[in-house]
C-alpha cells in the first residue's frame, strides 16, 4: 500500500520539486512488494503525465520523473496492466512529439538550453520504455480482443508519428541525436517484431476465411480482428516506407534507419501477400524506391559534370551506388512479391533502368568517368537486370504481358533530340522517355545485359527475349547506335564475376548473343532463335548480317556433324535454285548474298564439309545452274585451301582451261558456248582464283596481254552501251590478274598493252571507266619489274607517267587510298630513280586541306610519307570526335542504302507478282508422268532404307541418309514446278 499512498500524496502536492522528490522514493521501492491495484496505479500514473506542453523545465523534470516507475512496474508482466499501459504510451507520444517540435523552434531561437536537455533525455528514456511496451502490446493481439487490437494500432500509430518526427528533427541537437537514432531505430523493429508475432492469426484467420468462402466479405467488415490486424500491418508499411524516405535524404547519416525502415517494409509485405496485395499500393512504394535511385544519380551527375577534369575516384563513386543498389535489391524483392501490381508501374521501372544504363554509358564515354563506370559495372549492371527478371519470371504475368512489357522497354526512339546531358536524361518523364533518341544505346547496352544473363530466366521469359532480338539488329542500323557498336569499349565483368574488364561494344554484344544461344539451346525458345537466324541469313546491313554470320558460326561450331551437313546441303540446294534466275555477277543478289554466307560457314566448318560443297556444285556437276552457282562462290572468296589438293588441282585445271578456251575464242562470232550463262565467266572465276589463294600462276602467258589489247580494242570500236560494260568489268579482272602475275611483265606485249590502257584513258570519256581505277592500280604497282628508259622521248614511259597521274588526281577517298597505296607500294620497289615524274602537280594529296586549291608537290610527298606510316601504325583503341562523326555519317548512308534496296526488293516483288499469269505453265505429259515416277521411287527408296541390315557401317548409314535427304528435296522442287492451279 506504500506505493499508493504515495501516489496519493504526489497528487496532492502541489509543489513540482515536491512531487518530483516523491515520484523518486516511488522509483525506489520494490513493485514486487506491492499488493495495491496495479491496474488502478498504471491509471494513475497516466493522469499524472498532463498532455499540454510545459513552459518551463519543471514539467519536463516531473513527467521525467514517472517513467522510471511506469518501468518497474512495466517489467512485472501484468496481463492484466496492458491495456493501461498502452493508454499510458498513447498519451506520452502525443506529449513528445509536440514538445519535440516546440524545443527545436525554441533551440533556434536561443531558448532556455536547460530545458532542452531534460526533454530530450525524458525522451530517449522514453524510447527505450517504448520498445519495452511492445512484449505487452504483443500479448494483447495474441489474446485476439477487439478493442484492445484497436488500441495496439492507434499506440503503434503514435509510435511511428513520434520515430517520424524524431527522424526530421533529432539531428539538429548534436548531443542527443546518435543515441536518439539508435532508440528509433530499435522502435523500428520492435514494430516489425509485433507484427511478426501476430502474422500467424492473420494467416489462420485468412486461411479459415478461403476455406468458408467468405474471404470477400471478411475484407469488407473493418470491424473484425482480423482486418484490425491487417490493418496494423499495412500501417506498419506505409510508415516505414516514409520512414526509409527520410532517411535516405538525409545525405547519408542514417544509414542504419534507412536500412532498418526498408527491411521492415519488406518483412511486412511477406506475412500474407494475398491479404496486403489489396490494402497497399505497392507501385507508390515503387516508385518511391525509383525516385530515390534518380536522385542519387542526379546528385552525383550534376557535381561530377562540374569537375570534368577531376578523375571521379572508386571510393567516391561506391559511396554513390551503393545506395543505388541497395534501392533497387529492394524494388526487386518488392517486384518479385507483388508482380502484378508492379507490372502496373512498369513504365517507371523501364525509365529506372534506362536511366542506370545510360548513365554506365555516359560515363564509360568519359575519361575521368572510367572508374566510376567500373564500379557502377561491379554493383548495379546485375541488379538491374534482376528488377527485369523478376517481373518476366513471374507466373502471375501472361506472355502477353510480358511482350508488352518488353516492347514499351525495346523501342525505337523517333524524336530529333540527340545530344542531352546525363543531367537531362535524368530528368526526363515517363512520357517522353519512350520517344528520346538519347536512350537509344541505352536500351542496347541493357538489353546486352538481359541476354548475358540469360541463364535465370524462366521459359516463358526467354522466348519473350528471343523475340526481340530483331528489334536489337533493326535498331543497330541507327547511325547513333553503328557508330557506337563500332567504336565504343564497355566495362563488363568477366567470366568469374570477380573482375570488371573492358569490352569492345561489338565484342560484348556477340558475347551476350552466344551466351544466350547457349541458354536457349534446351529450351523452348530454340526454335524462334533458328527462325530469327534463318530469316536474317541474308539480312541487306552489313553490320547486322556479320553478326548473324558469327551466331551462324558459333552453331556450326558445337552442332552436330550431320546437323550441319544437312543445313549446308540446303543450302547449297537453294543456292543451285536461284542461280536460274539471278546473274552471279550482281553483288546484291540473293544468289551472291548466298554464296557469301556459304562461304563464312565453310570457314567455320570441318574441311570436308568445303570438299562436299564443291562436290554438290562445281563445273563438272549435272545441273545447267550449278556453274554460275559455282561462280558466285568463287567470287565471294570459297575457301579453296580447305580442299584436298587433289581436288584443288582439279578446280585449278578447270579454270585455267576454261580461261585459256575463254579467251582463245573471245573474237569470234558468235562466241563459243560455254557451261557459263554469264558473258566473260572464266575469267572472274580465274581471277577470284589468284585472289583466294593469293599466289601467282605460271600457266598465265603472253597470250593473256594479247587478250587484253584485244579487248581494249572492242572496248574502243563498240557502240552498244551493254557490250561496253560488259568489257570494261571484264578488263578490270584481267588486270587484276595480270597483277598477281610477275612474269607477264617481262613480256614484250607489255608495251602493248600500256599503250593501248593510254590511249584508253586519254581518249575515251566513258563514265564508267572509274570502275577499271582500284585494277588500274593494283596493275600499275606490278610495274616494279617492267622496264622503262625514263626519258622524255620514251613512250612507254611517258604512258606510265600519264596513268600514275590519271589515278593521283582523283579525289575520292577510296580512289586516293587505292592510288597512294598503289605509288607507294611501287616507290618501295622499283628501281626508277625520277620518282618525281610519276607525280602530277596537280595530284589530290599536293592541295591544302584548308581552301583545296593550292597544290605543292612537297604538300604530296609528306602526305604520302604520313599515309604510308599510318598504314603500319596501330590503331588507337579510342576513337577521335572526328572518328565518332564518321562513323556516324557513315551509318547514317548505310542505313539509307538498306532502305532503298530494302523498298526496290518490294517494289520487284509487287510487280512480279502482277506480271505473273494466274496459271501455271502446262508443262508436256511426258515430264509430268516422270516426276510422278520419281514420287513412286522415292516412296520405295524410303522403305528401303528402313530394311537396311543393322550391321552396315554407320558411316555408310550416314551418308546414304544425307542423299536421300538432298534428293527428296530436288524431288520436291520439281513436284511444286509441275503442279498446276
Amino acid at each position: 500500500m506504500n506505493a499508493i499512498r504515495i501516489l496519493e500524496e504526489v497528487k496532492s502536492s502541489d509543489l513540482i520539486e515536491n512531487r518530483v522528490q516523491l515520484l523518486t522514493r516511488l522509483g525506489q521501492l520494490d513493485p514486487q512488494d506491492d499488493d495495491s491495484d496495479l491496474p488502478s496505479f498504471v491509471a494513475s500514473l497516466t493522469t499524472l503525465w498532463e498532455d499540454s506542453t510545459c513552459l518551463d523545465v519543471s514539467q519536463c523534470l516531473l513527467n521525467k520523473a514517472i517513467l522510471p516507475v511506469a518501468s518497474k512496474y512495466l517489467a512485472l508482466d501484468r496481463p492484466d496492466c496492458s491495456h493501461y499501459f498502452l493508454a499510458f504510451g498513447i498519451r506520452v507520444s502525443q506529449w513528445c512529439a509536440k514538445h519535440l517540435n516546440m524545443s527545436v523552434m525554441s533551440m533556434e531561437e536561443s531558448q532556455e538550453e536547460e530545458h532542452s536537455n531534460v526533454f530530450f533525455q525524458l525522451l530517449l528514456d522514453y524510447l527505450r520504455f517504448s520498445v519495452s511496451s511492445f512484449t505487452a502490446v504483443g500479448k494483447i493481439c495474441l489474446m485476439g480482443d477487439e478493442t484492445s487490437v484497436v488500441s495496439v494500432r492507434k499506440f503503434v500509430s503514435e509510435q511511428l508519428n513520434l520515430t517520424r518526427e524524431v527522424i526530421l528533427n533529432a539531428k539538429k541537437v548534436e548531443s542527443f541525436s546518435s543515441e536518439i537514432f539508435k532508440a528509433a531505430q530499435v522502435v523500428i523493429d520492435a514494430v516489425v517484431r509485433l507484427c511478426k508475432e501476430f502474422s500467424p492469426i492473420v494467416s489462420r484467420d485468412m486461411n479459415e476465411m478461403k476455406t468458408n468462402g467468405n474471404l470477400e466479405r471478411a475484407r469488407m467488415e473493418e470491424g473484425s480482428t482480423v482486418c484490425n490486424l491487417v490493418s496494423i500491418i499495412t500501417l506498419g508499411v506505409t510508415s516505414l516506407s516514409e520512414l526509409g524516405m527520410l532517411a535516405a535524404r538525409d545525405g547519408g547519416n542514417l544509414v542504419t534507419i534507412l536500412n532498418t525502415s526498408w527491411k521492415g517494409v519488406i518483412t511486412l509485405l511477406q506475412i500474407d501477400k494475398q491479404t496486403l496485395a489489396s490494402k497497399v499500393d505497392v507501385g507508390e512504394i515503387i516508385r518511391k524506391l525509383i525516385s530515390l535511385i534518380k536522385e542519387s544519380l542526379r546528385f552525383a551527375a550534376e557535381a561530377w559534370c562540374c569537375s570534368v577534369k577531376e578523375t571521379i575516384s572508386a571510393t567516391e563513386a561506391r559511396r554513390v551506388f551503393l545506395p543505388v543498389k541497395f534501392y533497387l535489391i529492394n524494388a526487386v524483392k518488392l517486384v518479385a512479391l507483388f508482380p502484378s501490381q508492379s507490372s502496373m508501374v512498369f513504365k517507371d521501372i523501364a525509365l529506372c533502368i534506362l536511366m542506370v544504363s545510360a548513365f554506365k554509358v555516359a560515363l564509360s564515354q568519359q575519361t575521368h568517368g572510367k572508374s566510376a563506370s567500373e564500379v557502377m559495372t561491379d554493383l548495379l549492371e546485375k541488379t538491374t537486370v534482376d528488377l527485369l527478371s523478376a517481373l518476366l519470371n513471374a507466373g502471375e504475368i501472361t506472355q502477353d504481358s510480358r511482350l508488352t512489357l518488353l516492347d514499351s522497354l525495346f523501342v525505337d526512339g523517333h524524336d530529333s533530340q540527340t545530344k542531352t546531358s546525363l543531367v537531362d536524361i535524368l530528368s526526363l518523364s515517363v512520357e517522353s522517355a519512350t520517344s528520346a533518341r538519347v536512350l537509344l544505346l541505352a536500351r542496347v547496352v541493357f538489353f546486352q545485359s538481359v541476354m548475358r544473363y540469360s541463364s535465370e530466366l524462366e521459359d516463358d521469359a526467354k522466348l519473350a527475349i528471343t523475340r526481340k532480338l530483331q528489334w536489337l539488329l533493326d535498331i543497330l542500323t541507327d547511325e547513333e547506335v553503328y557508330s557506337s557498336v563500332l567504336s565504343s569499349q564497355l566495362p563488363m565483368a568477366d567470366g568469374s564475376g570477380k573482375t570488371v574488364i573492358w569490352e569492345s561494344m561489338f565484342s560484348a554484344l556477340l558475347l551476350s548473343l552466344k551466351t544466350l544461344m547457349i541458354t536457349l539451346s534446351l529450351s523452348p525458345a530454340w526454335e524462334e532463335l533458328e527462325t530469327f537466324l534463318l530469316q536474317n541469313l541474308l539480312h541487306p546491313h552489313f553490320l547486322c548480317w556479320q553478326i548473324v554470320m558469327e551466331l551462324w558460326c558459333f552453331w556450326v561450331r558445337y552442332a552436330t556433324e550431320d546437323m550441319v551437313a544437312n543445313m549446308i546441303d540446303k543450302l547449297c540446294v537453294f543456292l543451285t535454285s536461284m542461280s536460274t534466275s539471278e546473274t552471279p555477277l550482281c553483288p546484291a543478289s540473293v544468289l551472291r548474298k548466298t554464296a557469301k554466307s556459304i562461304c563464312f560457314l565453310l570457314t567455320h566448318t570441318p574441311k570436308s564439309l568445303t570438299a562436299r560443297v564443291y562436290k554438290n556444285i562445281s563445273t563438272e556437276s549435272r545441273s545447267a545452274s550449278a556453274a554460275d552457282a559455282y561462280l558466285a562462290l568463287l567470287l565471294e572468296g570459297f575457301p579453296l585451301n580447305f580442299l584436298p589438293d587433289r581436288t584443288k588441282d582439279d578446280a585449278k585445271k578447270q579454270i585455267v582451261a576454261d580461261f585459256f578456251h575463254f579467251i582463245d575464242n573471245f573474237s569470234e562470232k558468235p562466241l563459243e558456248a560455254s557451261r557459263y550463262t554469264v558473258r566473260g565467266a572464266p575469267v572472274y572465276a580465274l581471277s577470284a582464283y589468284l585472289g583466294i589463294l593469293k599466289t601467282s600462276m605460271s600457266e598465265i602467258d603472253f597470250k593473256t596481254l594479247k587478250f587484253v589489247v584485244a579487248l581494249i580494242q572492242q572496248l574502243r570500236n563498240s557502240k552498244d552501251e551493254m557490250t561496253r560494260d560488259r568489257h570494261i568489268e571484264i578488263l578490270s579482272e584481267t588486270l587484276a590478274i595480270i597483277s598477281r602475275s610477275e612474269q607477264l611483265y617481262t613480256c614484250q606485249e607489255m608495251d602493248n598493252v600500256i599503250t593501248e590502257l593510254h590511249r584508253l584513258f586519254t581518249s575515251e570519256h566513258h563514265h564508267h571507266l572509274h570502275k577499271l581505277n582500284p585494277s588500274l592500280a593494283l596493275f600499275l604497282s606490278g610495274l616494279i619489274n617492267y622496264r622503262m628508259s625514263e626519258t622524255e622521248t620514251c613512250p612507254k614511259s611517258r604512258a606510265v607517267w600519264e596513268l600514275y597521274h590519271l589515278l593521283l588526281r582523283k579525289r575520292h577517298w577510296a580512289l586516293v587510298h587505292h592510288a597512294v597505296t598503289a605509288f607507294g607500294y611501287f616507290c618501295a620497289r622499283t628501281s626508277c630513280s625520277q620518282l618525281w615524274r610519276f607525280v602530277p602537280e596537280d595530284a589530290a594529296l599536293a592541295f591544302d586541306v584548308a581552301s583545296g586549291k593550292e597544290a605543292k608537290t612537297e604538300r604530296f610527298m609528306s602526305e604520302l610519307k604520313m599515309f604510308l606510316e599510318k598504314e603500319q601504325a596501330l590503331l588507337s583503341a579510342t576513337p577521335s570526335h572526328e572518328e565518332l562523326e564518321l562513323l556516324s555519317k557513315e551509318g547514317m548512308e548505310v542505313k539509307a542504302t538498306v532502305l532503298k534496296l530494302l523498298e526496290e526488293t518490294k517494289r520487284q516483288r509487287s510487280m512480279e507478282a502482277e506480271k505473273r499469269p494466274s496459271k501455271r505453265r502446262k508443262l508436256p505429259e511426258g515430264i509430268c508422268r516422270g516426276v510422278e515416277l520419281l514420287q513412286n521411287g522415292m516412296k520405295r527408296i524410303n522403305e528401303g532404307l528402313s530394311e537396311l541390315r543393322s550391321d552396315e557401317s554407320e558411316e555408310f548409314h550416314k551418308s546414304l541418309s544425307n542423299q536421300f535427304s538432298c534428293l527428296e528435296d530436288l524431288v520436291s522442287h520439281l513436284v511444286s514446278l509441275t503442279a498446276s492451279d
